[in-house]
């Protein structure tokens, strides 16, 4: 048994919505939560980075403040004295590494930036488009069983392409979208989740 969790909304605040408020630019608080439309939201967000004169540097300077939810990291542990754990998330490598520095280290599969010569990101570079969902199909295809959690639009085909998936404080409206996953708002609900499958 493998678990697979998002990262953002369930093991660390929202990036961007830190950002938004770190940069005071609200244009950035609107996330996979609102926009199910992935590329159109990155497009959104680059356009707007670019305007504003937001560099990959200022944007790093503000996840280097954040810290993990109140009680993922003591969640996270206990889950990985169970399972093994891969976060698979639709960020980048160049935002990622001070919350994983901040949360041990867990294994994470997410995508990269092309940053130009100014220092602004350029361009977004997907490992494979649905990332989340084909990690999840190939893990299947070498045997495993896959229980997955996320809170997002963009993390809906990753649950349901999973042995069993969960949702972890979701806004209502996926709730509403999405009735046949499980809701959960604690970690003890969501680790209860995942036991009662094992």
């Amino acid at each position: 048994m493998i678990c697979c969790l998002d990262l953002e909304g369930v093991l660390i605040p929202e990036i961007w919505i830190h950002v938004a408020k770190r940069t005071k630019i609200k244009a950035l608080e609107i996330t996979t939560r609102d926009e199910p439309d992935y590329d159109k939201l990155m497009r959104f967000r680059l356009g707007v980075l670019k305007k504003e004169g937001v560099r990959l540097r200022d944007i790093r300077d503000a996840i280097k403040r954040m810290d993990p939810l109140p009680g993922a990291k003591k969640f996270l542990k206990e889950l990985q004295k169970r399972y093994q754990v891969i976060i698979l998330s639709d960020t980048y490598y160049e935002f990622a590494g001070p919350m994983m520095e901040k949360l041990d280290f867990p294994t994470l599969f997410c995508n990269a930036l092309e940053i130009d010569g100014e220092g602004f990101i350029a361009n977004y570079l997907l490992r494979q488009k649905n990332g989340k969902e084909q990690a999840v199909r190939g893990l299947k295809n070498l045997g495993f069983k896959v229980m997955a959690a996320g809170d997002s639009y963009n993390d809906i085909t990753m649950l349901q392409a999973a042995d069993r998936g969960v949702l972890f404080r979701p806004p209502a409206k996926i709730t509403a979208e999405f009735p046949q996953f499980p809701v959960t708002h604690t970690y003890p609900e969501l680790l209860a989740a995942f036991l009662k499958t094992a």
